[in-house]
């Protein structure tokens, strides 16, 4: 019995990548530059880094399908990443760019047969994981970078609209109380 397999990565990413563009629309394009810390991404950045992201699973896992990352030359992957992420663009564009991107990787994930998501791909040091195992990494990562965008939420005084979602929930509950 499969319990969580490409199609439910593919819908679960969904999910995730919904609730990030709805953080891209509640930032107003203006704090689209802000910082927390001048070491950080900006708004804008920080957006175009989770659309551009999935580029690299198209490149290690479909293109090139790597069977081992030893080797393979991560400081030119990111700079490439890191000079498209600094490309100037609107919050439209980018917004955009959240949803084809997203588009494109759900299809190709919940296509990819199982049996190339069961391959082992041996991680520099030596260790192994399954290509599933890391398509599941580009979901977390994005997670991970969503959170932070939360806290820019809250640090440009937006109730974030899981928060704004939630309440009238909680409020239709104390009422019955």
């Amino acid at each position: 019995m499969d319990l969580y397999g490409p199609k439910q990565l593919a819908d679960s990413f969904r999910t995730v990548r919904k609730n990030t563009i709805l953080i891209a629309e509640d930032i107003p394009e203006n704090n689209y530059g802000y910082r927390p810390t001048p070491e950080s991404r900006s708004v804008a950045q920080t957006l175009e880094h989770i659309a551009l992201l999935s580029r690299a699973d198209h490149l290690l896992h479909g293109q090139e399908r790597r069977s081992s990352l030893e080797g393979f030359n991560f400081g030119e992957l990111i700079e490439r990443s890191e000079s498209e992420e600094k490309r100037p663009r609107s919050k439209g564009q980018i917004i955009g760019l959240l949803r084809a991107e997203g588009d494109q990787w759900s299809r190709w994930v919940e296509e990819l047969p199982e049996a190339l998501l069961s391959e082992q791909v041996r991680q520099p040091g030596g260790a192994s994981k399954s290509r599933f195992e890391m398509l599941l990494g580009t979901k977390e990562h994005e997670m991970h970078h969503r959170a932070q965008l939360t806290v820019v939420e809250r640090l440009l005084g937006i109730v974030p609209h899981l928060t704004r979602n939630r309440r009238p929930a909680a409020e239709a509950i104390r009422s019955r109380a």
